[in-house]
């Protein structure tokens, strides 16, 4: 099992919108095989940080995902949403 933590930073003015847009992407992941579980995380020191853990059986799953035509749809658009290049990284579960 691997954990995947991302960070986003949203444009101020789009904040709500970058949210509903990660958050539909959880519920798009969601339907994906070996799907495990999606958090979203609010920063308390950053107002335009948007962090997300999600959970997936491995690696491999995870990577058939960031393929797929799902996620292409969730996250259409989203470029225009942050001000900065997301931060990503895979863990495993212990």
């Amino acid at each position: 099992m691997i954990g995947v933590l991302t960070h986003h930073w949203a444009k101020p003015d789009v904040f709500q919108r970058a949210r509903r847009l990660l958050d539909g992407n959880g519920e798009a992941q969601s339907g994906h095989p070996g799907f495990l579980s999606h958090q979203t995380l609010l920063s308390r020191e950053d107002p335009a940080k948007i962090t997300t853990l999600v959970m997936w059986e491995s690696s491999e799953i995870y990577d058939s995902w960031r393929a797929s035509p799902a996620r292409a749809a969730a996250m259409a658009g989203a470029d225009e949403l942050w001000s900065r290049p997301a931060e990503s990284e895979r863990f495993d579960v212990a």
